[in-house]
C-alpha cells in the first residue's frame, strides 16, 4: 500500500477514523481512515461498489457508521444529522442535479444562504428593516458567486431551462452559497461532454485555489482525477488500499490489481 504522508494536526479540516459501516451482513466500509487538509483537493477513487458513495454519505451525515469517528474542524460530527453537519461547514454536491428547476439561478443560490439567515418569516413582518438588510447582504454574497462562476447572463433564467453543464454549475454555486469550510463533490462530471468537464474542472480548481476551500472529489474520469487531485485515496471492497499523490497512485500495484483484476506490469 502506498504510504500516506503524515498530516500535521493543525492542517486537518476533516478527519475520518476507522469507519465501519454495515448494511445487514454486507460491510460497505471496513476500517477506513482519511484526513482532508487545508487548501487541498483529495480525490476518492475505486471500482464500482468500492464504498466511495458510502464514505461520502458518512462524511456528510446521511449514514452513521457503526464504529469510528468523524471530526470537522476538530469537532465530532458522527452523531449529527445532515443539516447539523452542514451547519458545521460541510457542503455537498450530488450526482445529477439537486436544484429547484422551476426557480431562477439567483433563487437557487439564495436557498443555499438559508443556513446563515437569522430572521424567520414572523420576524420579518415585525422587523422589516432588519430582514431587508439581511436579504441584501445575502444577495451580495450570491452575486459574488454568480460572478465567480461566470453565470451573470443566466441569473434570472429558470434552472430547468438550462443545459446540463450550466445546471451543474448552479449546483456548485448553491453549495458555495453555504460558505463551506469544506466541499464534497460526488461525481460532478457524470453525464458531461468534454467541454463541460473542462469548464467545471476550472471552477473546481478555482474553489480550492482562489476561495481556499478544500475539496473531496469522487470521480470516475481518471484524466480529471489525475489533473485535479493533490492526493488520492483508493477504496476497494470497502477498504482503503492506497493513498498518495497521483504519481504514486498510478505506480501502485494494488491499485492496478483493483482496477484491472490483475497485477500491473
Amino acid at each position: 500500500m502506498t504510504a500516506a504522508h503524515p498530516a500535521h494536526h493543525d492542517d486537518v479540516v476533516l478527519s475520518a477514523r476507522n469507519l465501519l459501516l454495515q448494511f445487514g451482513g454486507i460491510v460497505a466500509l471496513n476500517d477506513v481512515s482519511i484526513d482532508v487538509r487545508k487548501d487541498e483537493l483529495l480525490a476518492i477513487i475505486g471500482p464500482n461498489g468500492a464504498g466511495k458513495s458510502s464514505l461520502m454519505n458518512c462524511l456528510s451525515g446521511f449514514y452513521r457508521p457503526k464504529k469510528g469517528d468523524i471530526t470537522l474542524g476538530g469537532r465530532s460530527v458522527r452523531q449529527m444529522a445532515v443539516h447539523e453537519v452542514a451547519g458545521q461547514g460541510l457542503a455537498r454536491t450530488f450526482q445529477g442535479t439537486h436544484i429547484f428547476s422551476g426557480m431562477t439561478v439567483v433563487e437557487n443560490l439564495m436557498v443555499g444562504r438559508h443556513l446563515h439567515m437569522r430572521t424567520n418569516l414572523a420576524q420579518s413582518f415585525f422587523y422589516f428593516g432588519a430582514a431587508r438588510r439581511e436579504e441584501v447582504a445575502h444577495r451580495e454574497v450570491v452575486e459574488e458567486i454568480i460572478e465567480f462562476l461566470e453565470i451573470e447572463a443566466i441569473r434570472h433564467a429558470p434552472v430547468g431551462s438550462l443545459g446540463y453543464g450550466l445546471r451543474k454549475r448552479v449546483d456548485l454555486g448553491r453549495a458555495l452559497a453555504q460558505d463551506p469550510r469544506i466541499l464534497l463533490m460526488d461525481e460532478p462530471m457524470a453525464g458531461m461532454n468534454a467541454e463541460e468537464k473542462e469548464d467545471l474542472a476550472r471552477f473546481i480548481l478555482d474553489v480550492r485555489e482562489a476561495k481556499r476551500i478544500p475539496v473531496v472529489l469522487v470521480e470516475h474520469d481518471m484524466g480529471v482525477v489525475m489533473d485535479l487531485a493533490d492526493r488520492i485515496a483508493v477504496l476497494d471492497f470497502g477498504r482503503k488500499i492506497a493513498e498518495g499523490t497521483p504519481k504514486e497512485i498510478q505506480a501502485d500495484p494494488a491499485v492496478m490489481k483493483a482496477y484491472l483484476g490483475e497485477d500491473g506490469p
